[in-house]
């Protein structure tokens, strides 16, 4: 692979970024439930987590969010027909899983 080449997916460990003052992080079971999805919803989870995603206001405005029972630490919000869940401690953001939304 060229050095100005970036690849099409990230690979299957944990990446790192970083922008107003939060680190987001990755799981692996986060990012293999991405790769598992079908093309197109494969292309817009990733638009929303890897680009979306650092330009929002405050991670409580996210559509659906809410405390994953009385935790502190562990959230979930909704995006499109899946919900995503995350892990909020101090500066720290780590998207844990990505899950279809169960039907009622």
């Amino acid at each position: 692979m060229n050095v100005n080449q970036v690849p099409a997916q990230p690979a299957l460990s944990q990446r790192m970024s970083s922008f107003k003052g939060l680190e987001i992080r990755y799981e692996r079971s986060f990012l293999l439930d991405l790769t598992s999805l079908e093309t197109a919803a494969q292309k817009r989870m990733q638009q929303f987590v890897f680009k979306d995603f650092t330009s929002i206001q405050q991670v409580h405005s996210l559509p659906g969010f809410r405390a994953l029972g009385s935790s502190k630490i562990f959230y979930r919000f909704t995006l499109d027909h899946y919900l995503v869940s995350l892990e909020i401690t101090g500066q720290v953001v780590k998207f844990l899983r990505l899950l279809p939304k169960p039907e009622l």
